[in-house]
């Protein structure tokens, strides 16, 4: 079994290639239990399969230990095998935590590129963490980007962030005001891990796509009811509507209704659709990240690094 290191399993996923690879796995699907949650005391276990019937297999180990840090070590460890579907042999292990950064980037430019205008030239990065550092190549690949903003509520975080984005060559800069940076923006794409509403609906203006990646949970949220309200809401998959407190609330409260969540991205990828109805609509994808993602991202690791 060959394994990738974290920057070689970087090097393994460019962006371009990413999302077509993306594209693909939904297109041609694929068995997706529902993630396996273990508690083990104060820590858990997440296992993340997918197989295709014939071909490959994978999953994903990811342990979570919220007492690392005390020990100076991360508190999330993750791990990606790929197997060979027909003999069960590990062929591939890449570095799941890199895997997971770098696939869920992907899957929201990939939405982008399905339900923004396609004319979107300004992007928002609200957060300043491990996604967020890779939107900036992700969106590239899938829209023509002009312009980066980076708000995070640690405003050193969201400077240090965008002269990242500079010296990778991207027109970069650090936003002090979310509203003054919202009104500016094509594209707001949200990767925090805000447990109260960050985004608010007022501030929107027609014609802006919504990307709200941090909620993982059904008690977090990035955006208010007001955003839902004025969006065209899109999920990347059915557990959207379980996993995520930017769904699930809302259809709870009354919000929004079922019939408000205009379709998924499995969808749109399967049905190869572009479903955006004018050029003044406000379109919003939510995606909770699918086991579908990291066996189409290793796949094409695997494409790139075995011979």
């Amino acid at each position: 079994m060959k394994v990738l290191s974290a920057e070689e399993t970087r090097e393994a996923l460019p962006f371009d290639g990413l999302l077509a690879a993306l594209d693909k796995g939904f297109k041609t699907g694929a068995e997706v239990p529902l993630r396996h949650h273990h508690a083990m005391g104060e820590d858990t276990l997440l296992l993340m399969p997918a197989w295709q019937s014939k071909g490959w297999g994978g999953v994903k180990i990811v342990n979570v230990h919220p007492g690392n840090g005390a020990r100076g070590l991360p508190a999330v460890v993750s791990s990606y095998i790929l197997f060979d579907r027909e003999t069960g042999m590990h062929r591939l292990m890449l570095d799941g935590t890199e895997l997971t950064a770098r696939r869920t980037a992907a899957a929201s430019a990939l939405a982008a590129k399905r339900l923004a205008r396609p004319d979107s030239r300004k992007l928002l990065i609200v957060g300043a963490g491990a996604v967020a550092a890779n939107l900036a190549g992700a969106y590239h690949a899938a829209l023509p980007i002009e312009e980066i903003t980076v708000w995070a509520r640690n405003a050193a975080a969201a400077e240090a962030l965008a002269q990242r984005f500079v010296a990778q060559g991207y027109k970069a800069k650090a936003a002090a005001d979310l509203e003054t940076a919202v009104s500016a923006a094509d594209i707001i794409s949200c990767a925090t891990l805000a447990r109260d509403p960050i985004l608010k609906g007022v501030w929107l203006k027609p014609g802006q796509h919504v990307d709200l990646i941090g909620s993982f949970t059904p008690a977090m949220r990035e955006a208010d009811d007001e955003v839902m309200r004025r969006a065209r809401i899109y999920i990347d998959t059915e557990h959207a509507k379980i996993e995520s407190g930017d769904i699930a609330i809302p259809l709870a409260t009354g919000v929004i209704t079922e019939s408000d969540i205009a379709g998924t991205l499995e969808g749109l990828c399967r049905d190869d659709l572009l479903p955006r109805q004018s050029a003044e609509e406000i379109t919003l994808f939510k995606g909770v990240g699918s086991a579908i993602e990291d066996l189409s991202a290793a796949l094409l690791a695997a494409d790139r690094v075995l011979s």
